[in-house]
């Protein structure tokens, strides 16, 4: 009798061991199953962003875009940031919380091939990113980009870099009262930039040092610098206190970064946050997809580390 009830209660424990499992197992399930639902609605919603890097845009790469929508996707997706923004489009994005974080310095006489490298641009110049640097610091944004120009087959790299030197001493203290920094953008001029100076980023550090001014810093992007000069990351590592904005793009061709092209941009965003970086990283690619917007997010989310 006695041993009719110890198996009794062996098969009564059993059982109930193998209700609770089951329990458990759906409990499991179900809060898995709630869990994947809401992190992916949290994703959806632009919140399941990691936030060790500030996310931006490049607005000409999605310029069939109107900017009101671009600013509804971007909030969506989780950007805190469209960029490269003429002085009218600055209430669009503040009217959807979102900031400039870095402002476009293109103007009808003066861009990318034409800039400071040459003292005939100076004077004109320099009234223009003084009125650039005043619209900037009244809308509470805080980067400025400028170019150095093309070389134009007659000016030398050296000559060059005491033009610019000269030129943006000019308007450095005047960007320094307003708290605006003014970012020189490297470029390749292999492909997409042909003769453009600063091309190197020995050569925009040495600016950087013969200016001397915590408001002159460098823009590094990754994809013109890829096809410079490669070595990216120790290359970050190394002048990470002159650079003040990162771009984003893929090589070859500047169309979507993930495993179409060559750049691994995870290890590139562990590095610049390594360095301490605390600023903006922005997609400047070019999609080859039709579904623009959702490339986009794919880009932040790669970047997202």
């Amino acid at each position: 009798m006695g041993s009719k009830i110890i198996l009794m209660e062996n098969k009564t424990s059993r059982r109930n061991a193998m209700k609770k499992i089951v329990e458990g197992a759906a409990t499991v399930a179900l809060t898995g199953a709630i869990s994947s639902r809401l992190n992916a609605a949290d994703n959806e919603m632009g919140v399941a962003l990691k936030r060790r890097i500030n996310h931006s845009v490049c607005r000409w790469c999605y310029d069939s875009i109107e900017l009101e929508a671009l600013c509804k996707a971007a909030k969506t997706i989780g950007l805190q940031s469209i960029e490269l923004l003429t002085v009218e489009e600055f209430s669009t994005v503040k009217k959807h919380d979102l900031t400039c974080a870095m402002v476009s310095g293109i103007g009808k006489d003066y861009g990318i091939t034409k800039g400071w490298n040459t003292k005939e641009n100076h004077d004109g110049l320099e009234e223009w990113y003084k009125y650039l640097i005043d619209e900037t610091s009244k809308a509470g944004f805080t980067n400025l980009i400028c170019f150095s120009g093309n070389r134009a087959k007659k000016i030398d790299d050296e000559d060059g870099l005491k033009n610019c030197a000269k030129g943006l001493k000019k308007i450095l203290n005047y960007a320094e009262k307003k708290k605006v920094t003014i970012v020189m953008e490297l470029l390749n001029s292999k492909i997409d930039h042909k003769d453009y100076m600063c091309d190197h980023t020995d050569w925009g550090v040495e600016l950087c040092k013969k200016i001397d001014s915590d408001n002159f810093k460098l823009l590094y992007d990754i994809y013109h610098m890829q096809i410079m000069e490669g070595d990216i990351i120790n290359t970050i590592r190394a002048n990470s206190k002159y650079i003040a904005h990162y771009h984003t793009g893929g090589v070859p061709g500047r169309h979507e970064i993930d495993e179409t092209q060559e750049i691994y941009y995870p290890s590139i965003m562990n590095a610049i946050v390594e360095t301490g970086y605390r600023g903006f990283v922005a997609q400047e690619f070019i999609p080859a997809r039709a579904d623009k917007l959702a490339s986009l997010k794919q880009g932040v989310n790669i970047c997202d580390i």
